[in-house]
């Protein structure tokens, strides 16, 4: 079998976390803010790791039209499926109320932006679906996967005066941003036993896997990322642990994963 095991770019942040367990080790000490995984020749989606200690930037990203008319190859669509979360953990989707775009860079400007954000209390196994031009931020204390449309493409609104200074994009941001409440919060839809539909759309199919013993994998029409968030054993012969991603091509013949307690989630190309 032709799988292909992911090399993870791992990248320091000043949010970042020193606890990475059990998805890296660290013996370094460093704040690891994020893991990549991707084949951006086999599948436009990237996958990664988010481990955080402060608040991420107030954002927003633009849709295709946008992003490829400024400079960018796409927009970007992402999910976050929540891993690990401290007591009051908090995810920020889209404004409390409707804004105008005069108040919005007001309150950029002014750091109330933070203010007018619908914070979300998380925990562990919560998803959200982020669609582009929703505003949005990360909180303290969480361990995430985010699985996105395969571009870094990122407006900033508010960055809570970090040193050094990052850019600002409020133009930018004030022409995509979607100036109202946001409802992210998907409901886990079951569709076989251990299976779990975690969030789909036009750019990607996400499923959650569950494993105790042995799970037979079919053929797919088209190439998969399992990202093994839990647990270690053997895919397809190859052995595994928490932390880990494999490409599967399209077209492969069933495989099996065996292992007594893994969870894997699971990235495939959207349409």
């Amino acid at each position: 079998m032709s799988l292909q095991k992911l090399t993870a770019a791992i990248l320091d942040k000043v949010w970042g976390a020193q606890d990475t367990q059990p998805w890296l080790a660290n013996p370094e000490g460093r704040k690891v803010g994020e893991i990549w995984f991707s084949a951006p020749e086999v599948l436009p989606v990237l996958v990664k790791f988010l481990f955080t200690t402060e608040r991420l930037s107030v954002q927003v990203h633009p849709g295709d039209s946008y992003g490829q008319a400024h400079g960018g190859e796409r927009g970007k669509t992402e999910m976050w499926h929540i891993l690990r979360a401290d007591p009051d953990a908090k995810i920020a989707l889209g404004l409390r109320e409707p804004v105008t775009k005069e108040v919005l860079r007001t309150s950029a400007l002014n750091g109330e932006i933070v203010n007018l954000l619908r914070w979300i209390t998380v925990q562990a196994g919560d998803t959200f679906f982020v669609p582009a031009g929703t505003i949005h931020a990360i909180g303290g204390g969480l361990v995430l996967c985010e699985i996105q449309q395969f571009s870094d493409v990122t407006y900033r609104l508010f960055d809570y005066g970090r040193k050094p200074a990052r850019p600002l994009h409020l133009d930018d941001a004030l022409a995509v941003a979607r100036l109202e409440p946001a409802d992210g919060r998907c409901g886990v839809t079951p569709y076989a036993v251990g299976r779990d539909v975690l969030a789909d759309c036009e750019y990607f199919h996400t499923a959650r896997v569950s494993i105790c013993g042995r799970a037979l994998c079919s053929s797919s029409p088209q190439p998969a990322i399992y990202l093994a968030i839990a647990g270690e054993g053997t895919l397809a012969g190859e052995p595994f642990r928490a932390g880990e991603a494999w490409l599967i091509p399209a077209g492969e013949p069933a495989f099996s994963i065996d292992s007594a307690d893994a969870v894997f989630v699971i990235a495939s190309g959207g349409g």
